[in-house]
């Protein structure tokens, strides 16, 4: 099978979307060849099987010239693709969707998010089969939607011993965009709490905020730790990349999280397979572990209960933690590698 992928962004070094490097190169390993079109092209190596064209975001150059150079890569590459994988970006399904269906090509969504717009809606419409990580990913009622899971590469996110060392200081780590719906106040007044319990921890933020209004979401956020005497417990890390960040999971105790989507949070199975304890309210992550870690689940908001959790996690011995998070972890490598979600997704072209 000869694959054409449309994605955002190709580049190791994104702190948000390099992941997806990754699955370009499992896609390669299981198909016969691939072409990417993406938005944004930066580092990238992939085998000879794999042939990169970028839109040109990199370049700066107008919107106009995307479409222009987007129909100029379908066109050009037609014989040298069955089926085409939309990654995210719905909107591509119907600027593509009247030449594909000319020739015969099979057209695959992804989209695992909470959000439903007319876009999506649309695009879903138009594609043969829809691709999502868990149910909670493509909140509309479609016979097309096939949850194939996360896509975590376990061999990468995987612990660096088999036991974690005992610690006298808890140490706390979040990863993902800095932005209000991430919740991070959330986190720091369980950590303001913790700190008025004599709890000795430290708190690493991992990401970067996008946009003005995320920008002046992080400005409150450190006058939040200013008021609340946290600045020497929280260790604002910026954005890291794929390459980097199981290190940063491995060094960690506990992973804690309180987004606003209802859709499964790729890092925090990245967590789980790293070897942390992994604290969330997301709704998906709570579908998942209700019957297998319970105490690691607080209501949306609650820093309280976050904050109690944290503690009852603290005083935890290690091994209790380790068996705590066992059947999470064997869940994360049974429904969520990417050599399984390749491989599902293959299947249905």
């Amino acid at each position: 099978m000869k694959l054409l992928i449309i994605t955002q962004v190709l580049d190791t070094e994104h702190p948000i979307l390099g992941f997806f490097h990754r699955w370009a190169e499992e896609f390669a390993a299981q198909v016969e060849s691939v072409e990417v079109i993406a938005l944004q092209v930066g580092k990238y190596n992939l085998p000879p099987n794999v042939h990169v064209h970028s839109l040109g975001k990199e370049d700066g150059i107008s919107r106009l010239k995307y479409l222009w150079r987007f129909y100029k890569h379908v066109w050009q590459l037609r014989s040298s693709y069955d089926g085409v994988f939309v990654h995210m970006n719905q909107q591509y399904v119907p600027l593509g969707y009247p030449f594909w269906k000319l020739f015969g090509k099979r057209i695959g969504l992804w989209y695992a998010h909470g959000a439903v717009s007319r876009s999506l809606t649309l695009a879903v419409r138009l594609a043969d089969v829809v691709f999502t990580s868990t149910p909670q990913g493509l909140q509309l009622n479609t016979p097309k939607r096939v949850v194939v899971g996360q896509g975590i590469d376990v061999a990468h996110f995987a612990p660096a011993t088999l036991v974690r060392p005992t610690r006298s200081t808890l140490q706390l780590i979040t990863v993902g965009r800095i932005s209000a719906s991430k919740n991070i106040t959330t986190l720091l007044a369980a950590c303001a709490y913790l700190k008025q319990q004599g709890v000795a921890f430290h708190f690493a933020i991992i990401g970067t905020s996008l946009t003005e209004l995320d920008r002046e979401y992080e400005k409150a956020l450190h006058q939040y730790c200013l008021e609340n005497q946290l600045t020497d417990h929280v260790m604002w890390v910026g954005g890291v990349n794929q390459a980097a960040l199981p290190n940063y999971l491995q060094q960690a105790d506990i992973f804690i999280h309180d987004g606003a989507t209802q859709s499964l949070d790729k890092v925090l199975l990245e967590a789980v397979a790293a070897g942390c304890v992994v604290i969330s309210s997301n709704a998906a992550y709570t579908a998942m572990t209700t019957s297998l870690a319970p105490q690691n689940l607080f209501p949306s908001t609650d820093s309280t209960a976050l904050a109690h959790s944290i503690v009852r996690c603290h005083q935890m011995s290690v091994t209790a933690r380790e068996e705590m998070m066992t059947s999470v972890r064997q869940e994360v490598h049974s429904e969520h590698s990417i050599q399984g979600l390749i491989s599902k997704i293959i299947l249905r072209y």
